[in-house]
């Protein structure tokens, strides 16, 4: 795995061992960074089920001033923490090994808001849209916040209605990338 543009551009990270994670191709995340490239600078970012902290670290490497990456396992938090280091991008990553519905109350009882969320969670798990109607109807999102969802071709996450808007679907072969929006006042 490497990064591919910002301050840490070229450089490698390690994976998690094993098959528990998926990590994002390269040409999806660049896909994704192309599609958001004005938002990062200066941005707030929530990397949900980070696996390697790939998305977070990316989006430091561009000049996201905060990146909040989680995991609930503890070995994936301490491999995100080590690849910090090892990318010397430490300034304004935050680790924590934690289930994503706990970090989501903490941030709403915090008051924090998020201008980027990426969510990768295990396809079949259904976390996605319970973490999307979380962060949209409780307030985590910012306004103008984009919250970007991985899951696969197959199973796009069941959203049903809420506060948010499709802006973006886009196919990867078995992978798709769902970018949602606040929805428009009408």
């Amino acid at each position: 795995m490497r990064i591919i543009a910002g301050s840490a551009r070229g450089r490698s990270f390690d994976a998690p061992q094993g098959r528990d994670t998926r990590p994002t191709l390269d040409r999806v995340k660049e896909a994704i960074f192309g599609s958001i490239q004005f938002q990062v600078p200066g941005a707030t970012i929530l990397d949900l089920f980070s696996g390697s902290g790939n998305m977070g670290l990316e989006a430091l490497s561009r000049g996201a001033a905060e990146a909040i990456c989680v995991d609930a396992s503890p070995a994936c938090a301490a491999l995100i923490r080590r690849n910090g280091e090892k990318l010397g991008l430490t300034e304004g990553l935050q680790v924590l090994n934690a289930d994503y519905g706990a970090i989501l109350s903490s941030l709403v009882a915090q008051g924090k808001r998020i201008d980027i969320v990426f969510l990768d969670p295990p396809y079949a798990s259904g976390y996605a849209a319970d973490a999307v109607r979380r962060i949209f109807q409780e307030g985590i999102l910012s306004p103008g916040g984009t919250v970007i969802v991985e899951h696969a071709s197959d199973q796009p996450p069941e959203l049903g209605e809420g506060p948010w808007q499709v802006s973006r679907v886009k196919r990867y072969g078995t992978c798709s990338v769902t970018t949602l929006i606040w929805r428009e006042r009408e």
